[in-house]
């Protein structure tokens, strides 16, 4: 699965086989990427993408030395499974 930052869009976007996309979306404030929304289309469902989308994100935010305020319930619960990411919380 690609998952790329549209950056223009202010979002993460995972492309799914029949063409939709699962997306992460996000916003800035004071310099931390604050994780909004996670959206999986019905046909992404069940098959772990919006788990492997937010874990990209979490690599991603500590790849770049950034720090997040989390807003999304979907990466709250994956956080509380993965503490390793805690220190990424501003």
């Amino acid at each position: 699965m690609e998952i790329t930052n549209n950056k223009k869009m202010y979002r993460f976007e995972a492309a799914l086989p029949d063409g939709e996309f699962a997306t992460l979306e996000y916003r800035w404030l004071k310099g931390s990427m604050v994780l909004m929304h996670t959206l999986v289309p019905p046909s992404g469902r069940g098959k772990g993408v919006g788990p492997a989308l937010v874990k990209y994100v979490l690599d991603y935010v500590r790849a770049q030395g950034l720090k997040i305020v989390v807003y999304c319930p979907f990466v709250a619960k994956y956080m509380t499974t993965h503490p390793e990411y805690n220190d990424l919380v501003a």
